[in-house]
């Protein structure tokens, strides 16, 4: 009876990890708040079941290291593929591997070049940029306007150049007042990278600073680099009340410096419901299940009536 029950355990134990669905996932790089977020809601909905295992890779911000990461999953034999992209022009050499070889692959958060051509065992899910800067950009104007600003001189801070959300988001500002949607003039007076980093963003809003030109507001195409400004603002002796901050993503540490009264506008981007997205939908492709080519996860507008319902939200 013992060895019985032994045998069966064991072949029941080789039963499960013969199903177990193995998904490997890269992701531009781990070293960014709001991408951690979006690896550990992967990690944490994997964990939660016993069939599903993750392999979680760092590409480091390297479009080579991120193909790389993707032939080894294939050679290794996973069931699907998870990318988050270094580059979104170079998105489509990972989709020729992924279809070559058979496997399904589910873009996250970035969105690929050749959404409209992924074949049907492939997928992006992520928000709509279209609303991410539109909705901060409006926000920005309608503060502005409430502070009784008519004209207003702006600087953009922008992300990535090779990514399609800070190209989007940047192209968002300027759509909102050729729309006539912004309630006051805008005029900007410079836009730069700082490739999404609050140390360069800093850097930056430093470097602006020393010019001595007067400004109104900074709208940045996300958080971190919000809050690199702010620093150098406040570094600068100027009042955060006199100027209007905006970003996207909201972070906790965003949500802390609008609490505080220094960021007056983010949008939320839910990082949790793109991971959970993006691993779901690869599941049901290895499963052979359909799935929509485009799974949009809205955002949403965060100010100071609305930040609380936002705590620990990424």
């Amino acid at each position: 009876m013992k060895t019985f029950l032994i045998t069966t355990a064991i072949a029941s134990a080789l039963a499960v990890s013969a199903s177990a669905e193995n998904i490997g996932v890269s992701m531009s790089r781990f070293d960014d708040n709001w991408l951690t977020v979006l690896r550990n809601a992967i990690s944490a909905r994997a964990d939660a079941s016993d069939d599903i295992s993750v392999q979680i890779e760092d590409a480091r911000d390297d479009v080579a290291r991120q193909l790389d990461q993707v032939k080894n999953f294939i050679a290794t034999g996973v069931d699907a593929i998870v990318v988050n992209a270094v580059d979104t022009s170079a998105t489509q050499a990972l989709t020729d591997e992924a279809e070559a070889a058979g496997i399904p692959l589910v873009f996250v958060n970035r969105m690929p070049v050749n959404l409209d051509s992924l074949p049907d065992s492939q997928a992006f899910v992520g928000s709509d940029e279209r609303d991410s800067g539109t909705l901060e950009t409006i926000a920005v104007c309608d503060q502005l306007a409430a502070a009784g600003k008519t004209e207003a001189d702006i600087y953009i801070m922008m992300g990535m150049l090779s990514n399609q959300a800070a190209v989007q988001r940047t192209q968002d500002i300027h759509d909102v007042v050729e729309a006539g949607k912004c309630a006051v003039t805008l005029n900007v007076i410079d836009k730069q990278t700082a490739e999404w980093q609050r140390d360069l963003a800093q850097d930056l809003m430093t470097n602006w600073l020393s010019s001595g030109t007067p400004f109104d507001a900074v709208i940045s195409n996300n958080d971190e680099m919000a809050i690199g400004a702010i620093q150098a603002i406040k570094a600068a002796g100027i009042s955060m009340e006199d100027v209007v901050i905006g970003g996207v993503d909201a972070t906790q540490d965003a949500l802390l410096a609008m609490a505080a009264g220094e960021l007056d506008v983010t949008v939320f981007q839910n990082a949790a419901g793109q991971g959970e997205g993006a691993l779901d939908a690869a599941l049901a492709l290895a499963r052979g299940e359909e799935v929509d080519r485009t799974v949009w996860v809205p955002f949403e507008l965060v100010t100071p009536a609305n930040m609380r319902d936002y705590v620990a939200a990424n």
